[in-house]
């Protein structure tokens, strides 16, 4: 009984529960918030928050960070630009583009797994370099000719209701919770970030987790740029600029430590749901974009300083049970 209350107070659960209050709310008081358009907008605005929160979860847990996400679905998106603009067919450009996303993922997990540098630094650093990189492949052009065939697909329901690429979200959510939450690798990345030491000692090699887990990222980053492509039909060197702090702000809202050692996709993935409900229903009050990423800001504020608080406070009222009981034993 005590686990489960355990579990029904842990903040992922909370986070859940807010969520589902916000969406009750925002269908009740936001006009068309409710309606079956909006839901398809609102899933392709959260997808590709959705599918790179999945690997940066993992990737916080072992107590890392990449902040070069966005500039890496940036920069994809700039790749499939121009090789479409070269000619190539858009079954050759997707896979390429996946390929080039983990490609610029194993380029941080070889800076800072093999090298030793710090990830913040390296991915800041690779943040303004691809997407440096994604002007130079593209410049400031436009390309929108793609198929209609994919785009519509992208943007496109089932039976009016489901949006196509909640299949591909939910594929890959589910995979990722597999992995994190049920194999000896997932095991293995809570290990790592509670202690990396102490978890090479047990036989984890550290190294060789966490390099794959940026190349897994850049990949995912990379599908990330060629929906995203695809959904406007517009391949831009500035596409996805400042998404890394949404997922950011999604991860640690879900209630992933950014210290490292804990947290729960599931939780993530409300975050993510309960952050692109918050902004869906904020734009069709009309709320400007500048507000919107206060909004962002203010819930990753928010999402690291809250779970400290409450841990803090549980922590004293324990010390201070602790001390009421040793004067009741000892008479």
């Amino acid at each position: 009984m005590s686990e489960l209350r355990g579990r029904l107070a842990s903040w992922d659960s909370a986070i859940i529960g807010v969520t589902v209050l916000v969406l009750i709310g925002a269908s009740i008081g936001v006009e068309n918030f409710g309606n079956s358009s909006n839901f398809t907008f609102l899933i392709l605005d959260l997808l590709p928050i959705a599918l790179i929160a999945l690997p940066m979860t993992m990737i916080v847990i072992t107590g890392e960070i990449d902040l070069s996400v966005a500039s890496t679905l940036g920069l994809t998106s700039a790749i499939m630009g121009d090789l479409w603009n070269r000619g190539l067919t858009i079954e050759t450009i997707m896979p390429l583009c996946v390929l080039a996303g983990a490609l610029l993922g194993a380029v941080n997990g070889f800076l800072i797994n093999r090298l030793g540098l710090p990830s913040l630094a390296v991915t800041i650093g690779t943040l303004a370099l691809y997407r440096g990189l994604a002007l130079v492949v593209l410049g400031d052009a436009a390309v929108a000719d793609f198929p209609w065939t994919y785009t519509g697909w992208v943007t496109g329901t089932i039976g009016g209701a489901v949006p196509n690429v909640l299949i591909i979200l939910v594929v890959l959510a589910v995979i990722a919770g597999v992995v994190l939450h049920a194999t000896p690798f997932g095991r293995s990345l809570f290990a790592i970030g509670a202690n990396d030491q102490a978890a090479r000692f047990s036989g984890i090699n550290v190294t060789r987790t966490k390099f794959w887990l940026y190349v897994v990222s850049g990949a995912v980053a990379g599908l990330a740029g060629v929906l995203w492509t695809l959904r406007y039909s517009s391949a831009r060197a500035d596409n996805g600029a400042g998404l890394e702090l949404a997922v950011v702000a999604a991860v640690l809202l879900g209630g992933v430590s950014i210290f490292g050692g804990k947290g729960s996709l599931w939780g993530v993935l409300s975050g993510v749901l309960l952050l692109a409900a918050l902004q869906n229903a904020l734009r069709l009050q009309d709320v400007s974009g500048q507000a919107l990423n206060i909004v962002t800001g203010v819930l990753l504020i928010a999402s690291v300083l809250l779970p400290n608080i409450i841990t803090g406070t549980r922590n004293a009222l324990q010390k201070r049970r602790l001390r009421a009981a040793v004067p009741a034993q000892s008479s």
